[in-house]
């Protein structure tokens, strides 16, 4: 059995999207169950890929941008490297770094916010 299921991963995310709030990786391991261990981050990271493909597929934003470090609030190395977003070729910290985070982010929370609007019942 996977640690992250892609769907019950998904569904977390967008959660978070819909409230406008990222999530840091002891957070994501909180809600599985899961102590915080730095050696199962790469697990997450393949299942936040096979989520943001799925959003690709479906002409939605990418979510695993709202996943970050607690330290300070920014995705880790493998969100930088993935290529799953807009080239980036600064550093992967500081003020830049933090504004492309955002702007990433905000695409999803006005997805998903948009979204839940448009199906909310009235």
């Amino acid at each position: 059995m996977a640690l992250f299921p892609v769907d019950e991963l998904e569904a977390l995310l967008i959660l978070r999207a819909k409230g406008g709030q990222p999530i840091s990786y002891g957070e994501v391991f909180h809600w599985f169950g899961l102590p915080f261990q730095r050696f199962q981050v790469g697990q997450l990271c393949a299942a936040l890929d096979a989520v943001d493909d799925l959003q690709r597929g479906a002409g939605r934003p990418e979510l695993a941008v709202l996943v970050v470090r607690a330290s300070d609030g920014l995705p880790g190395q493998g969100w930088w490297l993935s290529k799953n977003h807009d080239p980036w070729d600064g550093r992967f910290t500081g003020p830049a770094a933090a504004a492309f985070v955002r702007r990433h982010q905000q695409r999803a929370f006005d997805h998903w916010r948009n979204h839940w609007r448009d199906r909310a019942p009235a």
